[in-house]
């Protein structure tokens, strides 16, 4: 069945191609961006299936008149694949706490894209909410201590707003894809640290070069992951995590396995912790 899409982050990357894949399934899609000319541009200019809107994550207000439009142009809103995001590399102490809010803002930004897009879910009884989140969002990595924490509090989020909306018909999917080649590593996507501090400049320096030389030959293919997520989407009991790629799969079953192994070594101090109580 046609489903309304809206899809944030369609300017370039994975947000283009979940939009020319649905709208090649025969979907209706709602494609947002900061610059909706750029959005537009990039997916070939008009289409009948296609409205263009404006959408900075970070504003509410951008939020809400975007779900407004998707409303009034189709009717209602069937999916809503949470797709923006962005990239502060490098080591903590490098990187300023402006430069943290900002990325906790605009990777948590999908809290502001929901919240103007559930009531439409609420009042249908049926809807969908896929969060790209990452397999930094499970994993911490060197380097990517500003992107994991953004990509730990959407696993968060997610994984909790499951239980608020399921009684009203709303089902959630976390995504975590591993390296794809989409542009999260080019320059607009990405702020890459100047060294500042003498005891991280070297690692600084070839961390740097390493991850851009990376970019253009990720072994993942984007445009699968966008035609897996609209399977997730068309699924009755849609995954509630999907763990995308190869490289992802093995990293999260590693971190099971290490949870597992870090619970069971917590058990002889941690599981003896509550009061004594006794009676008289």
């Amino acid at each position: 069945m046609s489903k309304v899409i809206l899809v944030t982050g369609a300017g370039r990357g994975l947000g283009t191609d979940i939009v020319r894949e649905a709208l090649a399934a025969g979907h209706q899609v709602v494609a947002t961006g900061r610059r909706p000319e750029e959005v537009e541009k990039s997916l070939g200019g008009p289409q009948d299936n296609l409205l263009v809107t404006k959408l900075d994550v970070t504003s509410l207000e951008d939020a809400e008149a975007a779900a407004q439009a998707a409303v009034d142009r189709f009717g209602r809103i069937d999916v809503l694949v949470n797709n923006a995001g962005n990239f502060f590399a490098g080591y903590f102490e490098e990187i300023t706490p402006t430069q943290m809010r900002r990325q906790i803002e605009t990777n948590l930004g999908p809290m502001n894209v929901t919240r103007a897009v559930l009531p439409v879910l609420r009042k249908q009884r049926a809807g969908h909410i896929i969060t790209l989140s990452s397999s930094a969002g499970l994993i911490g990595q060197e380097f990517c201590v500003a992107y994991a924490a953004s990509k730990f509090g959407v696993e968060g989020w997610m994984e909790s707003l499951r239980y608020d909306v399921e009684p009203y018909g709303i089902r959630t999917t976390v995504v975590e894809p591993g390296f794809f080649r989409t542009e999260l590593l080019v320059d607009a996507s990405t702020t890459w640290p100047e060294p500042t501090i003498d005891d991280y400049a070297e690692r600084t320096i070839a961390t740097v070069a390493a991850w851009k030389n990376m970019n253009g030959r990720q072994t993942g293919d984007p445009a699968k992951l966008a035609r897996a997520l609209l399977a997730i989407a068309d699924q009755d009991k849609p995954l509630l995590r999907f763990v995308a790629g190869a490289d992802a799969i093995e990293g999260v079953e590693a971190k099971a396995r290490e949870l597992l192994a870090q619970a069971q070594a917590s058990r002889e101090l941690g599981g003896n912790l509550a009061y004594d109580d006794t009676t008289a």
